[in-house]
């Protein structure tokens, strides 16, 4: 692969929010698009039933009333039944798809120096769900796009051959001079193989590239690809060098793939966690106070309380100690913890407090690690588990924030393992199973893992690596999960397994992390008495389910589309009065559901349809409807969002059984 390849591909990874540097280029406008499809991915949509199934739904067949209503739900439900069944290929498996995307990636930049004489090119690699170019060009907008389109509609229907030629990196150099592109001699540059790849589209555009691409431009079906958005991003990722224009877009090998995929594009945007955030007020990002600090609305305050309840109580369940610790320490804190060294420009400036530095915590590693080095331990302590809720600060470029998957303040469920080597197995498997239980909770049991093994620079012997490796691969193969092994691809300090959710949609959200640690122990100089009173190094075991909470809260809204299943709902159930007549009681109903642990509220104001349709707005999952009836028989009348008309019940049968579904996490 060459440097430019290279270039191309770690230009468009993701961030790693715990381990890896993050980029200083803009990110996708919106990164919750960036679709994944697994090799033959069957692209669909949940059914009725899929959807009645995630939200746990009971109701039977006899409490549809003759003719359904046509809620919101119903609605969303029948959009998405829609949708065409089709196998999306992927660049991995189709070689035919990459090609053309790389070669769409050229037909754009031709097409843009046509119509832009003056447009500087940089480069132009494939990615996941298409390709981009980026362009040292005025600011370009959608209009641009669409003349963009047009003129490379021209060049594939010219059926232009693509040519392949090497040359001397002095040829290369002279024929960059000769149509001043500044950006490709400073590609040349870094590549370090020779001779040097040209591919030519006729005899009209060139570009540095090593391929592979389709043999013309014919080849390409110009009603399968479509420019999608332009944006800002920076050449090299380096903010301190010009700001680049991005084109991004899509191809795929015929018009109906392409649709399919505009499909899943449109219900994604559908999905988007900012749009529902704010049209259900469940949290906010204050300009006042700052981007990338997420202000969590009651609603929104409320699902994080269960979040945050459930995963405490499992952890004491699971034999976890719960730490709460400092927001902020003393420098010497980081430098000792390597923090300042590796991480530097991921952390917020020091403070000054009386002559001394202080740092706000992007980690929560250094506490737990002094946590355990407040007294002597034995052989006999172990396993030693503790696990915390910790919020930490990490400095992200103002370009590149999104919403809740991309912020500057953030809390993680973050835990620490202390143990032997020979426990190393047990331990993970024990955090396999704990992950597992909680994430299945919320409606995830389709997972992606990975297990990174030891690269070329590691601290720690060969035996403790290999002993850890094996450790980790007794137990996802004694937990019965299938992995891919990507070899090389630890942190220097340990090898890791990351597990990666699937959505509703079929994306994939990375999540949990599992890290073995040889680097902090010996840091930070911890120790244990062995059987034969001698201090040794004991193991480190860094774990993470849920990531973030922010960023598990907007997967989560993805997820659901905000249609929350009826426990974890911040209102479970809406009081609607047929006129104000009747409010007395609905109060009394919803002191009565309150005082038994139901979310209830009464809302009034309206008239009776224009209250349901606010509540089907809102996605609430029970509307208790109160007329004069209700009211004599010391009942309410039932409307459920997915199951329709439940009918009358008297009050106790209604909390007896909304009581009971929230125990079994179903829905009336």
């Amino acid at each position: 692969m060459s440097i430019l390849h290279r270039m191309a591909i770690l230009h468009s990874l993701p961030y790693s929010s715990r381990l890896l540097p993050k980029p200083t280029s803009l990110p996708l406008p919106n990164p919750s698009l960036s679709l994944h499809f697994p090799p033959k991915r069957l692209v669909s949509f949940p059914k009725r039933q899929e959807l009645k199934r995630i939200h746990g739904a009971v109701a039977t067949d006899s409490a549809q009333p003759a003719v359904e209503p046509q809620n919101d739900a119903v609605q969303d439900i029948q959009k998405e039944e829609e949708a065409v069944k089709l196998v999306l290929p992927t660049n991995e498996s189709s070689e035919k798809l990459l090609k053309i995307r790389h070669t769409c990636a050229h037909v754009m930049a031709m097409a843009v120096q046509k119509l832009y004489p003056e447009a500087k090119v940089t480069i132009g690699p494939w990615i996941e769900n298409g390709f981009y170019y980026d362009f040292d060009i005025e600011t370009l907008t959608d209009k641009d796009l669409k003349r963009i389109k047009k003129e490379m509609d021209r060049i594939i229907k010219r059926n232009l051959p693509l040519v392949r030629e090497e040359v001397s990196r002095d040829e290369a150099q002279r024929r960059i001079m000769a149509i001043n592109e500044p950006y490709k001699m400073e590609i040349l540059d870094s590549i370090r193989e020779d001779p040097i790849t040209i591919y030519h589209i006729g005899n009209e555009w060139w570009d540095l590239c090593a391929g592979p691409h389709v043999e013309t431009t014919g080849k390409i079906n110009k009603k399968a690809v479509e420019l999608e958005s332009v944006a800002g991003a920076y050449w090299r990722g380096d903010e301190t060098k010009p700001m680049l224009q991005r084109i991004y877009g899509t191809a795929w090998e015929n018009e109906e793939q392409l649709k399919a995929y505009l499909h899943f594009k449109e219900e994604a945007k559908r999905r988007d966690h900012r749009r529902i955030g704010q049209d259900l007020d469940l949290f906010s990002i204050q300009e006042e106070a700052g981007g990338g600090l997420v202000f969590w609305h009651p609603k929104g305050a409320i699902i994080r309380h269960i979040i945050e309840d459930s995963w405490r109580k499992m952890h004491v369940e699971h034999g976890y100690d719960l730490l709460y610790t400092p927001h902020v320490a003393r420098a010497d804190l980081w430098k000792i913890s390597g923090h300042l060294d590796f991480y530097k420009e991921n952390m917020y400036d020091q403070m000054e407090i009386e002559d001394e530095l202080y740092q706000l915590r992007p980690m929560n590693c250094p506490y737990h690690i002094l946590v355990y080095k407040r007294k002597l331990h034995s052989y006999r302590d172990f396993p030693i588990r503790v696990a915390e809720l910790g919020t930490v600060y990490r400095y992200e470029l103002s370009g590149s924030l999104h919403g809740l998957f991309r912020v500057r303040g953030f809390t993680q469920d973050d835990a620490h393992i202390f143990c032997l080597a020979d426990q190393i197995k047990d331990e993970i498997r024990g955090v396999l199973d704990l992950t597992e239980e909680i994430l299945f909770q919320f409606g995830f049991s389709k997972y992606e893992v990975n297990l990174s093994t030891r690269p070329e620079k590691a601290v720690g012997g060969d035996d403790i690596w290999e002993k850890a490796t094996m450790a980790l691969k007794d137990a996802l193969d004694d937990k019965g999960w299938s992995y891919q092994i990507d070899e090389g691809g630890g942190a220097f300090y340990g090898p890791k397994i990351d597990i990666k959710i699937e959505d509703a949609l079929g994306r994939k959200w990375q999540c949990s992390t599992i890290q073995v640690d040889f680097n902090l122990p010996n840091r930070f100089d911890i120790t244990y008495v062995d059987s034969n009173s001698e201090k040794r190094r004991p193991i480190m075991i860094h774990r993470a389910v849920l990531g973030s909470l922010e960023r598990f809260f907007g997967v989560l809204i993805e997820h659901y589309a905000g249609d929350f299943p009826l426990w974890l709902s911040p209102i479970q159930a809406r009081i609607l009065p047929v006129t104000d007549t009747q409010l007395g009681y609905c109060n009394e109903v919803s002191s009565k559901l309150k005082a038994n642990g139901i979310r209830a509220e009464v809302c009034r104001g309206e008239r009776l349809p224009k209250l349901i349709r606010n509540a089907e707005k809102q996605k609430i999952p029970l509307m208790a409807v109160v007329g004069p009836k209700e009211v004599e028989t010391q009942s309410v009348t039932l409307r459920s969002r997915f199951g329709g008309e439940l009918g009358t019940m008297k009050i106790d049968e209604f909390i007896s059984s909304m009581e009971q579904a929230i125990k079994n996490r179903s829905s009336l």
